[in-house]
C-alpha cells in the first residue's frame, strides 16, 4: 500500500499552478502548502511536491512516472488538454494502450520540472 508520493521542483510557485489545475481535474485537493511544498490528497494517499531539503537542485529519475486513476477517458483527455495549457509538455496523448491492456486508456505528460505523470482509466466511456 503506497502512503504517499513525492516529486521534485526548482520552482514552487510554478509547480503549484500546474498541479492545482491537473490534479484538481482527478480529483485531488491541496491540503497543505508552504513555501517548500504543497500536498495534494483524498482519502488516505498524499501526492507533494517539494523543494530539496537539502538546498540542492531537484532532478528527475530516468523512467520514473506516476499514474493516478481518472474516472473515464474524458478525465483522461481533459487531463492531458489541462496539463499542456499550464506549462506541461507531451510525453503520450491520450488513447489505448492495448499493449498494456485492452482497456487501458491514458496520457502522458511532462510537468514544469521533467516528472513524468499519466492519468489513466480501464474504463471503456
Amino acid at each position: 500500500m503506497i502512503d504517499h508520493v513525492s516529486v521534485g521542483t526548482n520552482d514552487i510557485v510554478r509547480a503549484r499552478i500546474f498541479y492545482d489545475a491537473v490534479l484538481d481535474r482527478l480529483g485531488l485537493r491541496l491540503i497543505n502548502s508552504s513555501a517548500h511544498s504543497a500536498d495534494y490528497g483524498v482519502s488516505a494517499i498524499l501526492f507533494s511536491v517539494e523543494t530539496p531539503h537539502d538546498g540542492k537542485h531537484a532532478s528527475v529519475g530516468n523512467g520514473t512516472h506516476i499514474a493516478f486513476l481518472a474516472g473515464g477517458r474524458d478525465v483522461v483527455d481533459a487531463f492531458h488538454d489541462i496539463a499542456l495549457a499550464h506549462g506541461g509538455s507531451d510525453a503520450g496523448p491520450p488513447g489505448l494502450r492495448p499493449e498494456y491492456d485492452a482497456h487501458y486508456y491514458g496520457a502522458f505528460v511532462f510537468d514544469p520540472d521533467g516528472n513524468k505523470i499519466e492519468a489513466v482509466t480501464r474504463s471503456s466511456k
